[in-house]
C-alpha cells in the first residue's frame, strides 16, 4: 500500500436500490427471507458501507494488493424501499499498518439509513489465494482462479 493514504480521506457515492438488494432476494432459498417486505435489506447495506471504503482506499494501493474486510460494526435503523437513492460514504480514521479503520454512513434522502466503523485489512492477493486454495483442497472444493480486479 502506497504511503499516500491518511485519516480523512474520504469518499461518497450514490446508488439506487434494485428490486434485487431487498430482503427477499437476500436468501431466496430461506422462505423466512421469501416472506419479508421487500426493503433494502442488511446483507447488501453491510457490502454497500464496504463498497465506500474499497472507493477510499482504490487510489492507494499497489498492484498486486486488495483488501479484505475484517470487521464491521453498523446500524441499520430505516427501510429504504427500491427506487430509493442512497448516498453513503466513509472517511478513513486510522492506518495502523495494513489494518484500515472507517467511519462509513448510509441516507436514503429522508433518513440516516445506518452509521458505525468498518475495519479493512491490505493483503497481497498471490499470499491470499494461496491460503484459500490450501482450505478448497483440505475440503475438497473447487479453488479460487485469483481475484477478479
Amino acid at each position: 500500500m502506497k504511503d499516500t493514504l491518511q485519516p480523512g480521506a474520504k469518499a461518497e457515492f450514490a446508488f439506487t436500490v434494485p428490486a434485487t438488494k431487498t430482503v427477499p432476494q437476500l436468501y431466496p432459498e430461506a422462505p423466512e427471507f421469501v416472506a419479508m417486505p421487500a426493503v433494502f435489506a442488511t446483507g447488501f447495506h453491510v457490502g454497500l458501507m464496504e463498497w465506500a471504503a474499497l472507493k477510499v482506499l482504490e487510489p492507494h494501493m499497489d498492484e498486486g494488493e486488495g483488501s479484505l474486510g475484517i470487521h464491521i460494526d453498523v446500524s441499520h435503523s430505516a427501510a429504504t424501499l427500491p427506487g430509493q437513492t442512497i448516498t453513503v460514504s466513509a472517511e478513513c480514521t486510522s492506518v495502523e499498518g495494513r489494518r484500515i479503520s472507517f467511519k462509513v454512513k448510509a441516507h436514503d434522502g429522508i433518513d440516516v439509513i445506518g452509521e458505525g466503523t468498518h475495519q479493512r485489512m491490505v493483503v497481497p492477493w498471490d499470499r491470499f489465494v494461496a491460503r484459500v486454495n490450501a482450505k478448497a483442497e483440505q475440503a475438497g472444493v473447487a479453488p479460487l482462479d485469483g481475484p477478479k480486479g
